[in-house]
């Protein structure tokens, strides 16, 4: 286990429009605010498309299943983290049948907008947060996918 207390600092405000990437537009963000590391609060919405990737099996590593579809989505919710400037965020959708989620990928498009929080914390460090190790001493995690794409 891993505690770090921090202060909080500014909150950025985003609002992305309709046929923006999320995962494009919340790095651009990240970026553009001079975030190294933070929280990604929350995040509401609507997508015209979602791609987004979960655990394949209980092994480790687990390996990824990634898929996407193409439809109306409310989003019920985006949350993760900024470490050491990248992006980890995850998200919560449902349409009139059910709801889902995953870890975002790039090819989640807006359709009508979104908005997301994002809380800058200056003094933390998260920078090997989502790296995970094995008895065999295999190190990973999800800073370095080559995500496929959304198609």
């Amino acid at each position: 286990m891993r505690i770090q207390p921090v202060e909080g600092g500014r909150i950025v405000m985003v609002r992305l429009e309709s046929h923006e990437d999320v995962l494009i537009a919340l790095r651009q963000a990240v970026e553009e605010s001079g975030i190294r590391n933070g929280v990604i609060l929350s995040g509401i919405g609507s997508l015209s498309r979602y791609h987004v990737h979960v655990v394949k099996t209980t092994n480790l590593p687990p390996g990824d299943v990634f898929w996407g579809e193409e439809g109306p989505y409310d989003i019920l919710n985006v949350n993760g983290l900024i470490l050491d400037g990248r992006v980890h965020a995850h998200l919560t959708l449902s349409n009139t049948e059910h709801a889902l989620g995953g870890h975002m990928e790039e090819g989640c498009r807006v359709l009508t907008f979104c908005f997301i929080a994002l809380l800058d914390t200056p003094g933390a460090s998260y920078a090997e947060w989502d790296r995970f190790a094995t008895p065999e001493g295999f190190a990973g995690g999800s800073a370095g996918y080559q995500n496929p794409s959304p198609g």
